[in-house]
């Protein structure tokens, strides 16, 4: 009896040409399980691809919801941006991902996992560490396995009458919800401006003369609200990706230093989540006082680091979880954001947990700051660093 090993198959090039090494390479039957986090992509083509690739058996999985709430909200709450930049999209569907291949996996009884992922990347750090800790079967990971590159892979794709659609021979593409990643062909020459037909989200031509301003409400942290109408998680993230597309804003292009110790040129459309977090933050720094907000700028950095890095199921990442939901009791308002010819800013904001208050900060005549209290708090605020600089000059 042939054994049988589960894929994570998005009908992608990479895990496409998997399921024919997996037949052939090793004789095993295949089960395929497609999760969808919104990649936009049709799921019954995608499973008769994989019916006409021969699988044993197919499942289609909505986790579209289950991914907003337990990975997009707590990164909104964490600002999480990995290097300042990354908005972690792939980075944080991956253990859901797999936590479904492994469901899977026990259902099927099957003697093997596997996945599509390079041994260059980071998604075989996050598939390997959430397979590992949920089921103790191996793991197949034939790209890996077999030191295949991109060109070896188009090729075993033709000779296999394996269809690939034509921007997936140009780029590699991962899209979801959150985000939208793209690599390879023309983008590995950092100094080579990404072409146009690139972005499929972000509008770079053709741009509105006007501003639009943006509303979005949160409440306890989690965006509810934008431009005053309550939506759906999903729908939300989707209407600001929209409009914030149309204004050009939500292109990233960075150098980023992989798990794996490489130093890698990234491409990401990621509109909604910047406008988000950068809401989000900008809120925060209104109703925490100054030493919540420079100790959850470290928490938050070491968030997003863990969630990159594949460490979704660490220890570390839950107690952070603990610290970052208690912060935001009080992030509930509404932040307005200015959208112009690709750029945004935050130009309003309000609370009923502001800690900003009129009456102290106005230089306007009734202020209710005592000014001449100012003089000794100085004095003894910069003591320390006047006396060393005395001492200095003796010497």
């Amino acid at each position: 009896m042939k054994q049988k090993a589960v894929l994570a198959f998005s009908g992608g090039l990479d895990t496409s040409v998997v399921i024919k090494y997996l037949q052939e390479k090793h004789n095993m039957d295949v089960i395929t399980v497609t999760v969808d986090v919104g990649e936009g992509s049709d799921q019954k083509k995608i499973a008769a691809k994989a019916k006409k690739l021969g699988v044993l058996r197919h499942y289609n999985i909505d986790a579209k919801l289950e991914f907003v709430q337990k990975f997009i909200h707590p990164a909104i709450k964490a600002n999480a941006l990995y290097q300042k930049k990354y908005c972690l999209a792939t980075a944080l569907a991956r253990p859901l991902i797999a936590q479904k291949v492994v469901d899977i996996a026990k259902k099927e009884k099957v003697d093997a996992l596997a996945h599509g992922c390079t041994g260059k990347g980071n998604d075989q750090v996050r598939f390997d560490i959430t397979l590992r800790s949920g089921s103790n079967l191996p793991i197949i990971a034939p790209i890996r396995d077999l030191n295949l590159d991109r060109t070896t892979e188009l090729a075993f794709a033709e000779r296999h009458g394996i269809s690939i659609d034509s921007v997936s021979k140009k780029f590699s593409i991962d899209q979801n919800l959150w985000g939208r990643a793209i690599e390879g062909g023309h983008l590995e020459d950092p100094y080579s401006e990404p072409p146009d037909d690139a972005f499929i989200w972000v509008k770079t031509k053709n741009l509105p003369d006007k501003p639009r301003y943006l509303e979005i409400e949160f409440e306890n942290g989690v965006p509810v609200a934008v431009d005053k109408k309550r939506m759906n998680p999903i729908k939300l993230i989707e209407y600001t990706n929209k409009v914030a597309g149309d204004y050009g804003v939500g292109i990233i292009d960075h150098i980023e230093d992989r798990v794996v110790g490489i130093k890698s040129r990234e491409v990401y459309e990621t509109p909604a989540a910047l406008c988000i977090i950068e809401a989000h933050a900008d809120l925060e720094k209104m109703v925490h006082t100054k030493h919540e907000t420079k100790f959850k700028e470290m928490v938050d950095s070491e968030w997003a680091f863990l969630a990159y890095s594949g460490l979704w199921q660490d220890p570390l990442k839950r107690d952070l979880d603990k610290f970052i939901d208690e912060s935001q009791k009080t992030v509930t308002g509404t932040v307005r954001l200015k959208l112009y010819k690709g750029a945004f800013r935050v130009v309003g904001r309000k609370s009923k947990h502001s800690l900003y208050s009129h009456d102290i900060a106005t230089y306007g005549k009734g202020s209710a700051f005592d000014q001449r209290k100012a003089t000794g708090f100085v004095e003894l605020w910069g003591l320390q660093t006047t006396e060393a600089n005395k001492l200095l000059n003796k010497r």
